[in-house]
């Protein structure tokens, strides 16, 4: 076992609770933002927290892999559906890579253009 996911969650919940009584404000309106984005009416349930466990993963965040998975296991996502998630947020991540990579060559490309240095 790499991690124990419910152990995770349960120990953050203490650290969050405390956040919620140092700081009741700016969590009472994180708590009202997350309630907005769960009540739309477009995406399933499953739906968003599969999204949201993809950015999870993308921005390498465990304890939110940990809720987010629990979110999709609740809100009725098949081990299917949440087994192709971690596969986008994967390819995601590493889409951005080869943009930014060919932007590379552009930017020497141009550099070299405008030198009056030989290369």
């Amino acid at each position: 076992m790499v991690e124990d996911w419910l152990a995770l969650i349960a120990n953050m919940n203490g650290a969050v609770r405390d956040l919620r009584q140092a700081a009741p404000e700016v969590m009472k309106t994180f708590s009202e933002m997350a309630r907005a984005a769960h009540r739309g009416a477009v995406l399933d349930a499953p739906t968003k927290e599969l999204v949201a466990l993809a950015i999870s993963v993308a921005i390498r965040c465990a304890p939110r892999i940990a809720y987010h998975a629990k979110g999709a296991v609740n809100a009725g996502a098949s081990r299917a559906a949440v087994a192709e998630t971690p596969a986008m947020a994967v390819y995601m991540g590493a889409g951005p890579s080869v943009i930014y990579a060919a932007q590379v060559l552009e930017a020497v490309d141009q550099m070299l253009a405008g030198s009056t240095k030989p290369g």
